[in-house]
């Protein structure tokens, strides 16, 4: 399209760049003195960014039949392995060995084993000048029992930068990092703009590719284009303008996923009570969309359904195989198209996309099932929910928020990656993320990311980033957040030092004390300390023993300096590898609340922060019970039940809080804050008038 900007150009010359690191390997090998030995390796690089890529390595064996084999290179720039799938790769040095999998050690004559890796390089990344399999240097034809090997390899160039069909491993891993496009095209409303977000531009997309995202989800809610029975039409017009958003996508060189996505809500949650109705409409859905991309690039893929849900069934048995048959009717219709689409790479997702392990072995079972080497599959990802909506005390992330994680992504890599089939996390976030970003702490959100994007790489699983606007800005394209984004894009590639804190507070009255944090090395060093372009001077001004870094009295003493209330100073712990850790240096005095008056639909109450940030809050009566909703915890959710704001110098309390508080009960308010300092408040309802005073 004429005017549009220049990414494609600047793209055609990063992949002309990569076209001269590709080769494919051919050769042949003797595995011993009795057996004709032969075999092809291609090696390529399937996608390439700064600092990483990811390759695919085809071994062919064009001899007599291999029970078990090794693989074994040499990069010559320095490249490493990170994740690895199909194969157990390890390294010494420069030295790589690839040994098969418990499923692919068998090899017969002509025919051919795949594996992937993503991997790091600096400066240069060639193709590893040959390969051994099996303790015997490759060659390039088949030999006779008696040939003596060649030492000689022949190295062929090859254009491809996307991975070969049926390798949905490799496909699923090029796909790394990926970004929705939510709010939308998902929209429930009569067009794309109905929930707030301005229409989708090209240019839109040509700087979410710019910012090193290589697929894109798009989420489309159908239901209201489509006509009814039998026929279920989707308007022809909504149709055109879904391809046009993908083909621009395409044209970008994303990956792109696209789905059926709030109709689970709408209208599919019935197919208990109306299964047949439901099912044809969804076969129809489906029948048209397949008809329409059949001919498309095998780079888009389509997602059944989004977070499949069902209403008014009998239980768990039930919603498996409904979800079974919506899942099974989609590869069905989709394969019998023809064309592209009968090795379209498809996501199946598990019951409401959760990976608790009822839910992943009912997916298992489809897989198993279908036979079909094309598929993938698919959980959503919005953390420990106290922590992801600031509930219950979950301010921090801590032991239990990581082992969730943890815990999530090994039952899908258990079930599926160790299988050979790829894993796709479809959407990730947290979940307080949709009222405002500073629903949970900084810092704490930081760390969280990071360790989210470190273990999804362990995992080999490919992560999507939620985002209906409160991330990308949609016009100004920039990031609403700046330092998160850093520290999600570090997380693609390497780990990053973090800290137990990234606020230090200092009282406004008094000399400064010395204080100490714990550094999260996560295997990085250490390596300074600074302000601005400045280093701190070590042992002068900070100490490091071990993990505590101490500032010293002299230091936050200088920092500080008039001591007003707010950020004084700003410094970066810096590491090895990855982004710095911010730490502010904040000067705080306990927060002053006073007495208001107000009602259960508009209650503040005056709030002099005085630099301090509020972290939770605590109802309870009189009696200790708890207050308010979710009374089976005394904290309650941030933003939802109580919500500060610093520029006006308030708290409000919502009219959520006090539609669960009972009338004439006094209720005692305990507002914790970051700096440790808890202030007490007292609450009383009174029909729809409320008083506020100091408790």
């Amino acid at each position: 399209m004429a005017g549009r900007p220049t990414f494609r150009g600047r793209l055609a010359v990063s992949i002309g760049a990569a076209v001269a690191l590709l080769a494919g390997l051919v050769a042949v090998l003797s595995t011993n003195a009795y057996a004709a030995a032969g075999c092809r390796v291609t090696y390529r690089v399937t996608s390439q960014w700064p600092g990483g890529f990811t390759g695919d390595v085809a071994v062919t064996n064009l001899g007599d039949p291999v029970t078990g084999w090794t693989l074994r290179w040499t990069f010559g720039a320095g490249q490493t392995v990170a994740q690895t799938w199909n194969a157990t790769v390890t390294a010494s040095g420069a030295q790589v060995t690839a040994v098969n999998a418990g499923y692919n050690g068998s090899i017969a004559t002509n025919a051919t084993v795949s594996f992937g890796f993503n991997g790091s390089w600096t400066g240069s990344n060639p193709v590893p000048a040959s390969f051994t399999l099996n303790g015997t240097t490759c060659t390039g034809g088949v030999m006779s029992p008696s040939a003596t090997p060649s030492a000689s390899a022949s190295v062929s160039a090859s254009a491809s930068t996307s991975p070969q069909p049926g390798n949905a491993m490799a496909a699923v891993a090029a796909m790394q990092p990926g970004w929705n496009l939510g709010n939308s095209l998902d929209a429930t409303g009569a067009d794309e703009t109905s929930w707030g977000n301005p229409r989708v531009t090209a240019a839109l997309l040509d700087n979410i590719r710019a910012q090193g995202f290589n697929s894109i989800r798009i989420p489309v809610t159908w239901g209201q284009h489509m006509g009814g029975a039998p026929g279920y039409t989707v308007d022809a017009a909504w149709l055109a303008r879904v391809r046009e958003v993908v083909d621009w996508a395409l044209a970008d060189g994303f990956y792109v996923v696209v789905n059926v996505h709030h109709d689970s809500w709408q209208w599919i949650n019935t197919m208990p009570s109306d299964r047949t109705n439901v099912q044809n409409r969804f076969n129809a859905l489906w029948t048209q969309l397949a008809a329409a991309f059949r001919t498309s690039s095998p780079k888009l893929v389509f997602e059944s359904v989004n977070e499949p849900q069902f209403t008014g069934s009998s239980g768990d048995a039930q919603n498996a195989e409904l979800l079974a048959a919506l899942n099974t009717e989609f590869r069905r219709i989709v394969r019998a198209s023809g064309g592209t689409n009968a090795t379209r790479l498809l996501v199946l997702p598990t019951l409401h996309t959760s990976a608790d392990q009822a839910r992943v072995d009912e997916l298992t079972a489809t897989f198993n099932q279908s036979g079909d080497p094309n598929l993938i599959a698919t959980v959503h990802f919005y953390g420990y929910w106290p922590f992801s909506v600031n509930i219950a005390g979950g301010t921090r992330f801590d032991a239990a928020v990581e082992q969730d994680l943890v815990g999530q992504f090994d039952r899908v890599a258990t079930a599926f990656v160790s299988r050979g089939i790829p894993v796709i996390i479809g959407e990730y976030g947290l979940l307080g993320f949709d009222r405002h970003t500073g629903t949970i702490e900084q810092g704490e959100k930081l760390k969280f990311f990071e360790y989210l994007g470190y273990y999804a790489r362990t995992k080999r699983l490919t992560t999507m980033l939620w985002d209906n606007g409160q991330h990308f800005g949609r016009t100004s394209f920039a990031w609403s957040d700046p330092e998160l984004f850093a520290q999600l894009r570090s997380s693609w590639t390497t780990r990053s030092g973090t800290a137990s804190a990234d606020v230090v507070y200092v009282p406004k009255t008094g000399s400064p004390a010395a204080q100490t944090l714990t550094l999260n090395l996560n295997g990085t060093t250490f390596q300074s300390l600074r302000q601005g372009s400045t280093d701190l001077v070590r042992g002068t001004d900070y100490t490091v023993s071990g993990n505590q870094l101490t500032l010293t009295a002299s230091a936050l003493t200088r920092l500080v300096g008039s001591r007003s209330y707010g950020v004084n100073a700003t410094l970066q712990a810096r590491f090895s590898a990855g982004v710095p850790w911010r730490i502010n240096i904040v000067t705080y005095d306990p927060p002053l609340l006073s007495a208001a008056t107000g009602t259960t639909a508009a209650f503040t109450l005056p709030a002099q922060f005085r630099g301090d940030q509020l972290a939770t809050m605590e109802a309870k009566y009189a009696d200790g019970s708890n207050a308010g909703p979710q009374n089976w915890t005394s904290f309650k959710e941030f933003d939802v039940t109580f919500a500060p704001d610093y520029a006006a110098g308030t708290i409000a309390l919502r009219p959520a809080f006090f539609a669960e508080v009972n009338d004439n009960a006094k209720v005692t308010l305990t507002f914790h804050f970051w700096s440790g300092t808890k202030v007490t408040y007292a609450v009383t309802r009174s029909g729809s008038t409320v008083t506020g005073t100091l408790s």
